[in-house]
């Protein structure tokens, strides 16, 4: 899933890409409007998260020229603005969501979900309960296109890195997968490998997906070896 984000403050921009590719998004940035309009046009992305005051092309402009071309591609609005008026105007220029500066990590991520999330279900005329790739691990049944996993009516937010490493486990059911193995499906095959990063990751992720995170039933460790769903 590719984020672009559109944020004049080097600072923030930065610090954007670093949570959002840590959680598996693939992400392309702009410093202007110009930029931005440029980069919706070649990279297609799945969401777009736009600051309203930046250069050459301000924010609402470039929701204003992305909407004549793309009604449903997911856009939240970037701001430090927080009067409501502002917030009216973004959302009938056709934003989605809108968030004031300063931001939560969670915040972020939850809000990029969310549209997206929203943006699948209207496109292919989806409701909640359709199936999508939809695949199952024991009692979890996982939605990739909508980045969650179901357990009975109780849902789970997942990363696109999340729904990789599970489908990784779940084509390769029994089998003992190495760290390398795991790394590469979920970081890429560009990334040196890093079992700390890995095995951090995989304990976040079992905190979410196991009933009991501390006796894994979905993604037990292999002493030695690596990992494996059984």
């Amino acid at each position: 899933m590719t984020v672009l984000i559109a944020e004049d403050d080097i600072y923030t921009r930065e610090g954007l890409i670093d949570i959002l590719e840590n959680e598996g998004f693939r992400v392309v940035a702009a410093e202007d409007g110009e930029k931005a309009l440029e980069l919706f046009r070649s990279e297609q992305p799945d969401c777009i998260c736009l600051d309203i005051m930046m250069p050459k092309v301000n924010g609402y402009d470039v929701c204003k020229a992305i909407r004549k071309e793309d009604q449903q591609v997911p856009v939240i609005f970037l701001s430090a603005k927080s009067e409501e008026i502002d917030k009216v105007l973004g959302l009938e220029l056709g934003a989605d969501d809108y968030i004031s500066k300063p931001f939560g990590v969670r915040e972020v991520i939850a809000r990029i979900r969310a549209v997206t999330r929203r943006a699948i279900s209207f496109k292919n005329n989806l409701s909640v309960e359709d199936i999508i790739d939809e695949f199952k691990m024991a009692d979890l049944s996982v939605y990739p296109s909508e980045l969650k996993a179901l357990r009975g009516d109780f849902e789970i937010e997942l990363s696109p890195r999340d729904i990789r490493i599970l489908k990784l486990f779940s084509s390769n059911q029994g089998k003992v997968l190495d760290r390398n193995r795991i790394y590469d499906a979920g970081w890429g095959v560009s990334h040196m490998p890093n079992s700390r990063t890995l095995d951090q990751h995989i304990s976040q992720l079992r905190k979410r997906i196991e009933k009991n995170p501390g006796k894994p039933e979905i993604i037990r460790t292999v002493h030695n070896a690596g990992y494996r769903y059984s």
